[in-house]
């Protein structure tokens, strides 16, 4: 009986915890966020490659909604909030990205592994801030599911004069 008891209270403990997990779609809605649409490669790559139960996703830059590149050197022509907007726009990229390859963000079982390039000035120290334009849009949205291992580094150029470029590994289900 007392097995029985303990099998009851772990089976009511996953379900409670399954049912805790946000929708990703309704998280982005509540957020005020809208998905950009998936541009085509601007080169001869792919924009996400699925090896088993991990995506990687190649570096992308900002955009705006009508697709239209983001310019600029942080630090010089761009302040450090002007790059932070930068890369949680990038974020929203990405994430339109990975949801073309996977067809359902819910599907995510963790943010793995991100590297933030930042086109700056060589005496700017302020990488992270910046970077933490997408860090802190991945928690926004799926909670500690986005909470991941990272890299933030400066560059001297990026293409097309982009503020950042952002490329990141996602363990999704199955």
């Amino acid at each position: 009986m007392r097995t029985f008891i303990l099998l009851c209270l772990l089976i009511t403990s996953a379900f409670a915890t399954f049912a805790q997990q946000p929708d990703v779609e309704k998280r982005l809605i509540d957020l005020g966020l809208q998905l950009p649409p998936n541009q085509k490669p601007l080169a001869n790559y792919v924009k996400a490659v699925r090896s088993g139960n991990l995506v990687f996703l190649s570096g992308q830059g900002p955009a705006s909604m009508d697709g239209k590149l983001i310019a600029g050197k942080v630090g010089r022509d761009l302040t450090i909030e002007q790059g932070y907007d930068a890369a949680r726009l990038t974020g929203l990229s990405l994430l339109s990205s990975l949801k073309e390859e996977i067809g359902d963000l819910n599907k995510v079982k963790r943010i793995v592994k991100v590297l933030g390039m930042v086109n700056c000035p060589e005496n700017f120290t302020e990488h992270p801030k910046v970077i933490n334009g997408f860090s802190d849009l991945m928690v926004a949205v799926f909670g500690e599911k986005g909470k991941h291992a990272r890299s933030a580094v400066g560059m001297n150029s990026l293409p097309f004069n982009i503020p950042v470029e952002i490329e990141m590994v996602v363990e999704v289900e199955n």
